[in-house]
């Protein structure tokens, strides 16, 4: 049995900005059935609800050594997560605000000292509850000093610990000022290009990659993209470098969460071999929440982060030469860039009855979506792996991506001659790419409507769950530790 030791920012149910809380919350659940043993460690933020979540006290008084000051942090724990036990960093300074990263889309200006801290504090709870891992295996930039200090310390808790980087979204890396390198307890000899220094600032995940023993990212595809100076923001040189330890694992889906045939939230459960009355029940009601006009167009539907990364520039170039050229409905459901924000809440009043748009995020609103629309909107720029496809494709709403990352690993293009895929696919970065796009499958509804019931046939029946990952992952967790 492997001791496998998560440190992360974010983790579903607690607490989620985007995919990075989606897999620290799934792919633990799923290691444990594995018989790995598996424990996590995230901040306790303001937003996570501590009564609904099931938090107690579990220590108080605990000491972290910073480089030039000591911190003094308390910690909780819950065990909501069957087998899956997860400690809470309780420290007020840095963790007790509205927001995880920002404020109104304003970065807080202490998110070095604040992950600095967390990183070291994590390691110290690992040793408070003598839990000694094979694997700790950290997430991002902002776990991504642990394997740094792993390496540095040698401290004999650890002697045969090994550090595994997951990269979930390579621009953010975690750049700041320099002033943040004592109080990270940052050797200065470390400090050059080779390893943290970035034009004069210290870059947590480039110090990240360059000392964890190993790093993966979430898709084959955006393994070797990141490679690239297209794809690697910067950091293509030292991936490239390091190209032996550096491996691609498709995420999964939790497919507790995302299964038409048992999801409690939609309004009619189906599968793919009987989903034609569900997905038009849901439908049904998806048009009856939003206003749309009529069941008898096509829904495409859209719940993303709204952000330039995302694509949602090349959609606000195209959405309104498409609502006034076809026959098509929209539900896009977001928030992010208050550009995005504001034109796109502008749309209902002059195209009522053609789109809805709901400003936030709203799980159970998620769910109708998928169940109810016929084709879900992905059209990122870049996408590491992406979530939102596959739990499309498991509802039978067909994905619309741009063959990027994840997206490409994971949607077959449709192909007209034979009538299958599971999505339709374009590659250029363009707004007349995402509209010709949204046009084929628009064409595709009303024209080949034998060939749209196989696409969603062979799209549901694909198997999205994290059995997969998981036993990728196992067998890195077993090489790692030497195969014991």
């Amino acid at each position: 049995m492997h001791n496998i030791l998560f440190i992360a920012s974010e983790m579903v149910p607690f607490v989620k900005t985007g995919g990075l809380g989606d897999v620290v919350g799934a792919l633990p659940k799923s290691l444990v059935r594995q018989d790995a043993c598996v424990k996590v460690i995230i901040p306790l933020y303001s937003e996570i609800d501590y009564d609904k979540n099931g938090l107690r006290p579990a220590m108080a008084g605990n000491c972290v050594q910073m480089g030039n000051c000591q911190e003094f942090f308390s910690v909780h724990r819950t065990s909501i997560i069957p087998d899956v036990e997860v400690f809470f960093v309780e420290f007020n300074k840095y963790f007790q605000r509205n927001g995880i990263y920002d404020h109104k889309n304003i970065a807080f200006q202490d998110n070095g000292y604040r992950y600095a801290f967390f990183c070291r504090a994590a390691l110290q709870v690992a040793k408070d509850i003598g839990f000694r891992p094979h694997v700790v295996h950290c997430h991002d930039w902002q776990t991504a000093l642990v394997p740094y200090y792993l390496k540095k310390e040698n401290d004999p808790f650890f002697r045969g610990t090994h550090s595994l980087l997951t990269i979930h979204n390579l621009p953010y890396q975690g750049r700041f000022a320099q002033d943040v390198v004592p109080y990270a307890k940052i050797d200065r000899a470390d400090f050059h290009p080779g390893a943290f220094e970035d034009y004069g600032c210290i870059n947590f995940l480039k110090g990240g990659i360059r000392f964890a023993d190993k790093i993966n990212t979430v898709s084959p595809n955006y393994a070797r993209e990141m490679m690239t100076p297209e794809f690697g923001a910067g950091l293509d040189f030292l991936l490239r470098e390091r190209r032996a330890d550096v491996l691609g694992i498709l995420n999964g889906i939790d497919t507790q969460l995302w299964n038409p045939e048992q999801d409690g939230i939609i309004v009619k459960r189906y599968s793919y071999k009987d989903f034609h009355l569900g997905k038009e029940r849901n439908k049904q009601e998806l048009i009856r929440r939003t206003g749309l006009e009529s069941p008898r167009k096509p829904i495409f539907g859209m719940a993303v982060r709204l952000a330039e990364q995302k694509g949602i520039g090349m959609l606000a170039k195209c959405i309104e030469p498409v609502l006034n050229t076809m026959q098509a409905q929209f539900v896009i459901m977001g928030q992010g860039e208050q550009w995005a924000q504001d034109y796109l809440a502008s749309l209902p009043r002059k195209y009522p009855g053609k789109i809805a748009v709901h400003i936030g995020m709203n799980a159970d609103m998620e769910h109708l979506i998928d169940a109810g629309a016929d084709f879900s909107l992905v059209p990122s720029l870049y996408e590491p792996c992406g979530l939102k496809q596959m739990i499309s494709q498991t509802y039978g709403a067909l994905p619309i991506v741009r063959a990027t990352g994840g997206l490409e690993d994971t949607v077959l293009n449709y192909n007209e001659y034979y009538g299958v895929g599971t999505g339709f696919k374009f590659r250029d970065t363009t707004s007349e790419a995402l509209y010709n796009t949204i046009g084929w499958a628009n064409a595709t509804y009303y024209d080949r409507p034998r060939h749209l019931h196989r696409l969603r046939y062979m799209a549901m029946k694909q198997n999205y769950s994290w059995a997969s990952a998981c036993e990728n992952y196992q067998d890195l967790y077993k090489k790692m530790s030497g195969g014991n």
